[in-house]
């Protein structure tokens, strides 16, 4: 039996008095995520049936508190879950089937899109079928299950909240879409100003270039500007190229 020194303050992850003994392989370790990083298989925390007092070392059915000693093992607790933690105003949500960080009133389950997301968010966001359970696309790691919070795009998709901070140190877009990540308004029109400052040179000024706009997928005859293509329908500079340049009628 292997023993993770948990020492009463838990672990990286989690803060708890108690090591779970994973049903799998019968070793003792703080949490599921300390054993899946030293193991070559995953514990399934749900049937997690026996854990081990960090304090008096009395291995005992999970619970709350230490049967012998009377520590307690962690402020929260959820019999399904096995999740021992400090107080975070965690809920377990029955529709995604695990603990989520609350409080539970500033949260809804979003049925389609299978996931807790915040108030604010209901009746304003885009719903894509089961979209948590989609891996994230920059990280590649699970969504639905992770301990770092989900970001809604306007787009519907879902990215780690830190990995969507990460991506817009570097572009705007979705990587799975290519649609805007944000609100983007507020710099096209600066766009604007800048086109209109650069103008093109002679033999440029009359090329005209077809373009997809990857917000509202319209696709349009515009003048082509090496500073960007402004679509003819939502006024997006989120566009693509979408055939080749020719001269305006009047030029040729």
């Amino acid at each position: 039996m292997a023993a993770a020194e948990a020492g009463g303050a838990g672990c990286e992850h989690y803060r708890r008095s108690c090591l779970l003994q994973a049903p799998c392989c019968g070793k003792f370790y703080v949490c599921r995520l300390c054993h899946d990083s030293k193991e070559d298989h995953q514990m399934d925390r749900f049937k997690v049936k026996q854990v081990q007092c960090a304090k008096c070392r009395r291995i005992q059915q999970a619970q709350q508190s230490c049967e012998d000693c009377s520590s307690t093992f962690g402020e929260y607790y959820c019999g399904i879950c096995h999740l021992f933690d400090k107080d975070k105003k965690q809920y377990h949500c029955e529709k995604c089937g695990i603990c989520r960080i609350g409080p539970k009133e500033d949260f809804f389950h979003c049925s389609k899109c299978n996931l807790c997301l915040a108030l604010s968010l209901q009746g304003k966001h885009k719903c894509i079928e089961n979209v948590s359970r989609q891996d994230c696309p920059i990280c590649l790691e699970d969504i639905h299950t992770s301990r770092v919070g989900a970001h809604v795009l306007p787009c519907g998709h879902l990215l780690h909240r830190t990995c969507y901070e990460d991506m817009l140190k570097e572009g705007y877009r979705c990587p799975l879409c290519m649609h805007s990540a944000l609100d983007m308004s507020r710099y096209w029109r600066q766009l604007d100003d800048e086109v209109a400052q650069t103008p093109m040179p002679t033999e440029y000024q009359n090329m005209m270039v077809e373009i997809l706009c990857n917000d509202c997928s319209t696709r349009s005859t515009v003048q082509f500007h090496i500073l960007g293509m402004k679509c003819t329908s939502c006024e997006s500079y989120n566009t693509a190229q979408d055939g080749g340049c020719r001269m305006a009628l009047e030029q040729q």
